[in-house]
């Protein structure tokens, strides 16, 4: 079975992110979170720069802030690029609006929350619907997900290795229909991004974006430590 890792990561400048591309150029996927600019034509402007220099984009929330969504949609579906962010109940919309105008290849993920308990999960992402949040089971998630045909489960906030049973039951829930793409997100740094890919991976995942995003980042700089980088592109999983 092949097993694709990505790594999700911030960069301070366009500079940071071509310097941290280049030790696994098709697995580096650097943020570019549309709460971070004024306006979208900069968000896109971003985007731009890094496909011009070979430097994978992933248009996020930022903060996963619900009301983003339709930002991030919108820059998109402009720019189409690598992989994008979403809140959940955005994401077919957002997949649905990319694929009526581009053929190249991409990734939209769906934004669900561990609810505290193995198996369960919160779905209720949106900007509206995040007001009232209830719990549903971690396979009617799967289910609801794979309905849309959304090929990625983005689960956050997982606090590093504090929810590791959650994580470990959303994946087998997400395999068991089809969607083998999965993205642990939220406290995940050089320590323990190992045990949380490698379960993933036992659990059926093929395909896992794991986010390192402040953990990788110097914090006198700003700029993502290149080092690490090179460390996670030489990790065996």
């Amino acid at each position: 079975m092949s097993i694709n890792i990505y790594f999700n990561v911030l960069a301070k400048d366009l500079e940071n992110a071509v310097e941290i591309s280049c030790f696994a150029p098709e697995r580096t996927l650097v943020g570019v979170m549309v709460k971070n600019f004024a306006t979208d034509d900069e968000a896109v402007a971003r985007v731009e720069e890094f496909k011009a220099k070979g430097v994978r984009a992933s248009v996020g929330l930022g903060g996963g802030d619900p009301a983003m969504w339709k930002r991030v949609a919108d820059v998109s579906v402009r720019t189409c690029p690598f992989h994008i962010n979403q809140v959940y109940p955005a994401a077919g919309y957002t997949m649905g609006r990319l694929k009526e105008i581009h053929k190249s290849e991409f990734i939209v993920n769906s934004l669900i929350e561990p609810a505290g308990e193995p198996g369960i999960v919160y779905m209720a992402t949106g900007a509206i619907s995040s007001r009232k949040k209830e719990p549903v089971s971690a396979e009617l998630a799967a289910k609801l997900i794979a309905d849309i045909g959304l090929p990625s489960v983005k689960f956050y906030p997982i606090g590093g290795l504090k929810r590791l049973d959650e994580l470990k039951a959303m994946v087998s829930a997400a395999v068991n229909e089809g969607i083998t793409i999965f993205e642990p997100t939220g406290g995940i740094d050089m320590e323990n991004v190992h045990e949380i890919v490698r379960a993933c991976i036992d659990g059926g995942a093929t395909t896992i974006i794991p986010h390192l995003y402040t953990s990788l980042v110097d914090p006198e700089t700003g700029r993502t430590n290149p080092n690490c980088l090179e460390r996670l592109a030489k990790m065996r999983w």
